[in-house]
C-alpha cells in the first residue's frame, strides 16, 4: 500500500504538471502564455490571449487532469484522506510545475476536476451557480463562490467530514493563490476596476472591441 500511495502520489503531481495552456500558446501563437494578459498559465488566460476554442480546450484538460489523478488513486485502493492527497499533488503540479520551471498557474480549473468524482451531484449545481454568477458579473474570480456550494452541499447531504473540510481547504487554498495573483497583477497594471465588473470582456470572457 505505501508504494501505491507514493506511485499515486507522483502520479498526481506529474499529470498536475502538463501544462496545456503554455503548450496551447506555444502552438498556436508561439507566445509563452505566462508573459501575456494576466500572466496565468491556465485556461482562462488562454481563452482570453488565444481564443475561447484554445481556452476551452484547455479548460477541459485542466479539469480532466485533476479528475484522473483522483480516480488512479480510487483505483489503487488508496483511502478518501490519501485521495485528497493525491489530488492536492496534482494541483500543486499545476500550480508549480516541474516541467516549467515550477511557474505555473493559479489551479482553479484542476481543483474542480479534484472535486468532480468526489462530489459529483455537488459539482453540477455548482456549476450552475458559477455560469449565472460570470454571466452577471463577466468576471471569472467567482468561480470561487460557485465552489462554495460544494462543501456546503456535502453538509446538507449529510456526507462524510472528509466530503466537506477537503474541499473547504482547496477552496482556501484557491482563495489565497487568487489574492496573491491579484495583488501581482493590481501591482503590474493599477487597474481596480474590474476587480468586481468586469468590463473589459464579455460573460465568456472574449475582449470586448473598443
Amino acid at each position: 500500500m505505501i508504494f501505491n500511495i507514493a506511485a499515486a502520489i507522483v502520479i498526481g503531481y506529474l499529470l498536475g504538471s502538463i501544462p496545456f495552456a503554455y503548450i496551447v500558446a506555444r502552438l498556436k501563437k508561439g507566445v509563452d502564455i505566462r508573459q501575456k494578459g494576466g500572466g496565468n498559465a491556465g485556461a482562462l488566460n488562454t481563452w482570453r490571449e488565444v481564443g475561447t476554442v484554445y481556452g476551452l480546450a484547455v479548460l477541459i484538460a485542466d479539469i480532466a487532469k485533476g479528475a484522473l489523478a483522483v480516480l488512479i488513486a480510487g483505483w489503487l485502493g488508496l483511502s478518501p484522506v490519501w485521495t485528497g492527497v493525491v489530488g492536492f499533488a496534482a494541483v500543486a503540479g499545476h500550480n508549480w510545475p516541474c516541467f516549467l520551471g515550477f511557474r505555473g498557474g493559479k489551479g482553479a480549473a484542476t481543483v474542480i476536476g479534484v472535486l468532480l468524482p468526489l462530489a459529483p451531484v455537488e459539482w453540477v449545481i455548482s456549476l450552475g451557480i458559477f455560469i449565472v454568477l460570470i454571466i452577471i458579473t463577466h468576471n471569472a474570480r467567482f468561480s470561487l463562490v460557485g465552489l462554495v456550494f460544494i462543501p456546503l452541499g456535502a453538509w446538507l447531504f449529510d456526507k462524510s467530514l472528509f466530503n466537506i473540510v477537503y474541499p473547504l481547504v482547496l477552496l482556501l487554498f484557491l482563495v489565497i493563490r487568487t489574492l496573491v495573483g491579484l495583488k501581482e497583477e493590481l501591482a503590474r497594471t493599477g487597474d481596480k476596476k474590474n476587480l468586481i465588473f468586469d468590463r473589459g470582456y464579455h460573460f465568456w470572457q472574449t475582449k470586448k472591441a473598443k
